[in-house]
Parts: structure tokens; C-alpha cells; sequence
């Protein structure tokens, strides 16, 4: 993480975009390291917030570009099973984007919701939104601490 961090807003830009991926990464700490160090708070969190955004479109796009005959022929997943996701996504529909932050299952929320094609634009806003919150809550988590000790 420290790689990262030693590059600045590239290096937390990388690490966001990385770390929105099934990669296990965490760009909370590049975050933190920055602004320990004077980096701008908006500037920063401008930056994790895109970068993390843009690899959750990413997921989603490769969501997209997802078949049902892959699923069933490579992977063993049967019609059923995938009807039945679907069923709950439908529930939530865009707003399950929000929870795109969460480790692991964002990632399959994102790869899900590009695959039952949920509205794009809506889809972007609310992961963009929580992603957003992650990033604001864990800065102020960072400020309190410093503060703290």
C-alpha cells in the first residue's frame, strides 16, 4: 500500500480503481496515508471516489457482456438458479448500486447488475453515491483518529 501512497493522488487513483475489483485491495489505507500527509481532502476525495466509481463500471460492463450459455456451460450455473437472482435484483433494482462498496459482494452486485442490464444511468448514481459516502465516512474516521491520539 505504501507503493501507492508514495505516488500520490495516481497512486490512490490505482489503488481505488484496483480495489473495486475482485483484487483484494484496500484503498482506505492509501486514502489515509494521504491525508496524513496534507494532501487535499477534497482533492482526495475526489479521486478515490472516481476511481473507485470507474472500476465498479467496470465490473458492471463486464456484467454486461455476460452470457447465460457461459454461465451454464463453463461455469455450471443453470437457468434457474440465475431467474431466481434476478428475481431479487428486480427488487432492489438500481438501488442495490449503492452497496457497491462493500468488499466482495459489491463487486458481484456491480458484475450482477450489468448482466440483468439494469438501467446504466441509475446504476451509476447510486454506486457513485455510495462510494462517495464510503470515502467521506472513512476521511472523518481519519480526522477523528488523528485528532484522537
Amino acid at each position: 500500500m505504501e507503493s501507492f501512497a508514495e505516488l500520490g493522488l495516481l497512486g490512490l487513483f490505482i489503488a481505488s480503481f484496483l480495489s473495486a475489483t475482485i483484487l483484494p485491495m484496500n484503498s482506505e489505507i492509501v486514502l489515509s496515508v494521504l491525508l496524513i500527509n496534507n494532501y487535499s481532502l477534497n482533492a482526495s476525495l475526489l479521486v478515490a471516489t472516481i476511481g473507485n466509481w470507474l472500476g465498479g463500471i467496470t465490473n458492471y460492463g463486464l456484467g454486461y457482456l455476460g452470457k447465460w450459455e457461459f454461465l451454464d456451460r463453463y461455469l455450471g450455473v443453470k437457468k434457474k438458479k440465475i431467474e431466481k437472482i434476478k428475481i431479487k435484483i428486480n427488487r432492489l433494482g438500481s438501488f442495490l448500486a449503492f452497496f457497491c462498496w462493500m468488499p466482495i459482494i459489491g463487486d458481484l452486485f456491480a458484475v450482477g447488475l450489468g448482466f440483468f442490464k439494469i438501467s446504466f444511468l441509475r446504476v451509476s448514481i447510486w454506486m457513485l453515491f455510495g462510494k462517495a459516502i464510503r470515502y467521506i465516512v472513512w476521511a472523518a474516521l481519519t480526522y477523528w483518529g488523528i485528532s484522537f491520539f
